[in-house]
This record gives structure tokens, sequence and C-alpha cells, in this order.
């Protein structure tokens, strides 16, 4: 494959090959890396947007989703022009009108461990945007398996982490792997996810650039690389702390495995089923003046927002807060789209023995577009 530059590229990235420690080789060596990018949202963007300006040679983008309104407020890829188009070609889109010398792939799909070996299989470096823990630990496990990089990068609230997992080391060993640093996930719900905890909208561009930085830096061989070390920042003291990572003997990594099962999630079609009403029988039932319960069980900030007057029990609190929920009458629990509310339901079932609880299907969001679209969600 012939990596060397055109004239209009060597005219584009002449700020990179001014570098003495960069030059043209450091240029050349990007022309002809392969990323994949797994998540094009809060990391993926800023990911995506940095390592396609820099001249990554070859970008895979894995990404299934849609855009919505609330991921503008982060997601810098997109506009309000692009609510409900396809995350990944509107990123490809964005990208190639950025730089068109790059060649850039995109996978419309999941990543799962059915297809994760063969999705990365073409790549040099994996660059890790996901923002759950199965996928997290299923990125680790492909990239450890298939001999590949995982550049490694999360975001909570006001904190960030980067760091580069397998990344080769000169004994031909490679280095320590995210299961080294977190052998278990931490116990289902103890961690909230961005959509429930938030996330401050600057902070993906400020880890998300960091985590592109690791991958040119793999990618060239020029710096250090944040090998068997954990970056940490806080955006709200503005402070920063790096730990070392050491190689555990005990990690064994020999297959891809069930991560839901692993992370304690239980799959769709392994959850009992909950009753449901429709959200026109609820609008029937309020009309009718029935008797029965609303509660919602979302984050207060969720609720603040928007909400349909129901009584808040977030789904944490659920349990400790149960004797506020009527057994002598019908009801129903919701939340953004019926996920939350349905594991309410089956914690509320098992602990207490309720029968009288129904799940809003497709929560407040069915609400907003079937029956009051002045409900704006977030």
């Amino acid at each position: 494959m012939n990596n060397n530059l055109s004239p209009a590229e060597i005219a584009r990235y002449a700020r990179h090959i001014a570098i003495p420690e960069f030059g043209l080789p450091g240029q050349e060596k990007l022309k002809a890396g392969r990323v994949l990018v797994v998540g094009s949202g809060g990391l993926g963007s800023p990911v995506l947007l940095y390592l396609a300006a820099a001249g990554v040679g070859h970008i895979g983008i894995v990404d299934f989703d849609t855009v919505d309104d609330s991921n503008l407020q982060r997601q810098v890829l997109f506009t309000t022009d692009d609510i409900g188009k396809s995350k990944a070609e509107t990123a490809k889109e964005r990208l190639l009108a950025l730089n068109p010398h790059i060649d850039i792939v995109v996978f419309k799909t999941r990543f799962t461990r059915e297809n994760a070996l063969e999705l990365i299989d073409g790549y040099d470096v994996v660059a890790d945007g996901t923002d759950n823990f199965p996928t997290r630990y299923l990125v680790n496990d492909a990239c450890v398996l298939a001999g590949k990089v995982n550049v490694y990068a999360s975001i909570f609230q006001f904190e960030g982490q980067v760091s580069v997992f397998n990344y080769p080391q000169p004994d031909g060993e490679r280095g320590p792997n995210y299961r080294d640093m977190f052998p278990e996930p931490p116990p289902p719900g103890l961690v909230p996810n961005c959509a429930e905890g938030g996330v401050l909208g600057v902070l993906p561009g400020i880890i998300g650039s960091m985590q592109a930085s690791e991958v040119i830096k793999v990618l060239t061989g020029v710096g250090e690389p944040l090998a068997g070390r954990l970056f940490l920042f806080d955006a709200a003291s503005f402070t920063t702390r790096i730990f070392k990572v050491q190689k555990n003997p005990d990690t064994k990594i020999t297959e891809l495995i069930n991560y839901e099962q692993f992370c304690g999630i239980e799959s769709p079609d392994e959850l009992r089923p909950v009753k449901e009403i429709t959200v026109q029988e609820l609008y029937d039932w309020q009309t009718q003046g029935a008797d029965f319960q609303l509660i919602d069980v979302r984050e207060p900030h969720e609720f603040a927002a928007a909400n349909l007057n129901g009584e808040l029990i977030p789904l944490g609190t659920v349990s400790t807060a149960a004797y506020r929920i009527a057994k002598n009458k019908k009801v129903v629990i919701y939340c953004r789209s019926g996920v939350r509310s349905a594991t309410a339901i089956r914690e509320l079932e098992d602990l207490f023995g309720y029968e009288n609880l129904y799940n809003l299907k497709g929560g407040i969001l069915a609400w907003s577009k079937e029956i009051d679209t002045g409900v704006v969600v977030a």
C-alpha cells in the first residue's frame, strides 16, 4: 500500500510535519493507520473529529443509534437537522467534509460478542467510546484475544478517565488491560449511566481529545502512551491524577462470554414480563377519573424537566420507599422509555409481593409522541 502523501496532503498536515519528532514519517504512519471507533456519541464525536482532521487514513465507525435532541449538548458531530438520522452515517458525511483524503467505513450495528472479533479484525487500534459496562468488557476482551490495542476512555458527570490497554511491550508481552484494573464490574445499578446521572457537556470534548491523542501516539510511536497508567480528570475541581495499572497474573481471557450476565444485567429475552398499559389507556383512566396511583421512577432532574404529575420515587430508592406505593388499587409506574419502570415492578413484586403494578409501555416518550407533544423529554 502506498502511504506517500500527495502535495495536497503535505500542505494540509504541514503543522504536524513541522514537528521534529513527528515529521513526514509520523504523518505517513497516520495515513497507514487503521482505527475502529466503537460509538460516535459523546466520546466518539471528538475522537472521530480529531482523528479525521489528523489524517488517520482508515477509520471504522460502529454505531447503531440515531441522533436525539438530548445528544446535542455534548455530541458535537451532530446538529439539530440531524435528529432522527443514523449517527454513523451522519458522522461519515461530516468527517469526509472535514477531510476528503481519508477512508471511512460505517457499521450500523451493535458491537456484540457475535461480531466483535470480525469487526476489529481489520484495524490496528480500537477506541472505546462506549457508555456501559457489558460493552466495555466486551471491547477489552476482544482486543486481548485479537491482539489489538484498546484506547479506553469513560466519562460521568464532571469526571473522566483515559488509559491505553493491551499495548505491546519491548519484551513482546502485552501491557495491562481493563480487567487487570477492574476484574469485576460494579453491582447493577450502583453506577448510573450518563442518561440517569448526567454529564457536563464539555467533558466528552476534553476526555475525547485526550483519547484521540493517545490513538495518534500509538499509531505513530511518538511520545509515551498511557499504557500501564490510568489518567483521571475532575472538571469541577480541575484536578488530575495518574495511577499505575499492574498486570494481574490471575486475569485470564480465553473467550468472549455473555457480558450482560457477567455484569448482572438480564437480556430482554430472559426478563420476566410485567403487566403493561398503553399511554392511551392511561389517558382514558385519567379522563374517566379512575382510582389509581402514578409513580415516576426517573431521576429528579428528569422529573423537573418534564413529568406526568406522578409521585417521584427514583429507581434506586424504590425498595426503601415501597411503603409509599399502594397495594389496594392499581399503580402505574413509568420512566423515560419503560425499561427502568419494568425493573422497578419486578423488584417490588419479588421483594414485597405486589400484584397491582402496571408498566407504562413506552414511558413518557410515548406519552409525548402519542398524547401530548407539549411534554418535551430530554
